[in-house]
């Protein structure tokens, strides 16, 4: 890790874990609002939300950047530099890369110049991707201390497995970052811990199985993704797959422990509903089951349903981890001090297909609980509703006329436990150009699944 610095020469982010616990509290909040899927034909957009309970505008929407173009299915984004980088006077966290995950494009936006209403900076466009990498569908982006590192789901045709896209600090295609895939067969999230030379990537499916809608049956035919692979960082390669099989049906969002000395991670498989755990011990990975969530019947499903976790992440003190179950309509927090026996210990309901919450502070909730961004302190965790557009438009149909919303859960970073915040609520049903959805948050000053520490 970089030495301590003063604040005149400190590079983005935080000097530890610890100290991004002490961070003011985020007073902005940065969104993805979509119109794809909607019938609305108006580019998807970025949305600055006031997260200042003091102020007049707050849980508003106060800026919208519109895309250039229709169509981008705007959904993860990361920032150019993060605490990767702390000890880089020469960094600054100033740009949001903001993926087109069906266009391709990567739009650059400068969030520094006037963090209330951010501009766009530059557009890579998708075609120059593909024609320079063969790599298409863009998905995790992280700061890789001077450079930038893309998960990507497909080739230029859209299948699988996809790679890694490399940009340098002024967002030039390098080139592929990855030197050998060793035979993995799609792709999705990743994280690094550099202090153990490991990145672990997961699988969700090839952009042109996905893209259209689920199917089950495509599932049966191993077209999704159950396996997760561990990479030597320094070799750029794949050094060991661990197939998952039916405790593992699609292996989504990964996180690593922010203590950077730590080996312990976690995955959460979406379709099996269960939480991954590894560790590393004695020099070798060892890959456990530690949470299974029981699907639940429904009158109008021939199968049980599945909670479908579509997200997870850890709190900033490696305490607590949290994870969304979309279709069941509940969030969830688990005590894992000792990992491998996580403890539950807050659940709180939005919407969902079980009927649990149909309504939350008065208001119709459309979809599940699912993107969720927890502050550096711990004690709020915003949550939004859309999952990725058809998939929204099959299990929740009305969500194309009601539009997502944003809600807050009170957290409690002590003794554990949730509650839903009476006073946040932002309804994107209600936006100017017609009802939205929207995705994936982050802070301006970083968050709890955006910094890596080195």
């Amino acid at each position: 890790m970089a030495e301590c610095c003063t604040p005149v020469r400190c590079g983005p982010g935080y000097a530890s874990p610890a100290e991004a616990m002490k961070a003011p509290r985020e007073l902005l909040l940065y969104t993805v609002a979509l119109y794809i899927g909607t019938g609305i034909q108006k580019p998807d957009y970025l949305a600055t939300i006031d997260a200042d309970p003091n102020s007049p505008t707050y849980s508003q929407v106060i800026s919208r950047l519109e895309m250039p173009g229709i169509g981008d299915e705007l959904h993860h984004m990361g920032w150019n530099a993060c605490s990767s980088c702390h000890g880089d006077a020469t960094r600054e966290r100033r740009y949001l890369i903001v993926p087109g995950v069906r266009s391709s494009n990567l739009h650059i936006v400068d969030c520094a110049t006037d963090p209330k209403k951010p501009s766009l900076y530059k557009v890579i466009e998708g075609r120059e991707i593909k024609a320079k990498t063969n790599l298409s569908a863009p998905h995790t982006v992280h700061c890789l201390g001077s450079d930038i590192i893309i998960s990507m789901l497909g080739d230029a045709k859209g299948q699988a497995p996809g790679g890694f896209l490399h940009l340098d600090r002024d967002f030039n295609i390098v080139g592929r970052w990855e030197n050998d895939l060793a035979g993995m067969k799609f792709n999705y999230d990743f994280w690094y811990q550099p202090r153990h030379n490991v990145m672990v990537s997961t699988e969700w499916a090839a952009p042109n199985t996905f893209m259209p809608g689920f199917d089950l049956e495509e599932v049966g035919h191993l077209k999704y993704g159950r396996e997760i692979h561990f990479w030597d960082f320094a070799k750029k390669s794949v050094e060991k797959t661990v197939y998952l099989g039916e405790d593992g049906l699609i292996p989504l969002e990964v996180r690593f422990h922010h203590n950077p000395d730590s080996s312990h991670g976690f995955v959460g498989a979406a379709l099996s509903s269960n939480i991954i755990h590894w560790y590393k011990k004695e020099g070798e990975w060892v890959v456990e089951k530690i949470i299974d969530i029981e699907n639940r019947r429904h009158p109008d499903w021939p199968i049980p349903v599945p909670g479908l976790i579509s997200v997870i992440l850890l709190s900033m003190d490696d305490r607590f981890l949290y994870l969304s179950n979309w279709l069941h309509g509940d969030l969830r927090q688990y005590d894992i001090s000792d990992p491998s026996k996580p403890i539950l210990t807050g659940q709180v309901w939005m919407g969902g297909l079980l009927g649990e919450a149909p309504r939350v502070n008065g208001r119709k909730i459309t979809g599940g609980p699912q993107m969720i961004q927890l502050s550096l302190d711990g004690r709020r965790l915003y949550v939004t509703t859309s999952l990725f557009s058809t998939w929204d438009n099959q299990f929740y149909p009305e969500i194309r006329k009601n539009g997502g919303c944003m809600l807050m859960v009170d957290c409690d970073p002590k003794n554990g436990g949730m509650s839903i915040n009476r006073d946040f609520f932002v309804d994107f049903g209600k936006e100017p150009g017609g009802p939205a959805r929207c995705h994936e948050t982050r802070y301006p000053g970083g968050d709890c699944t955006s910094d890596i520490w080195t």
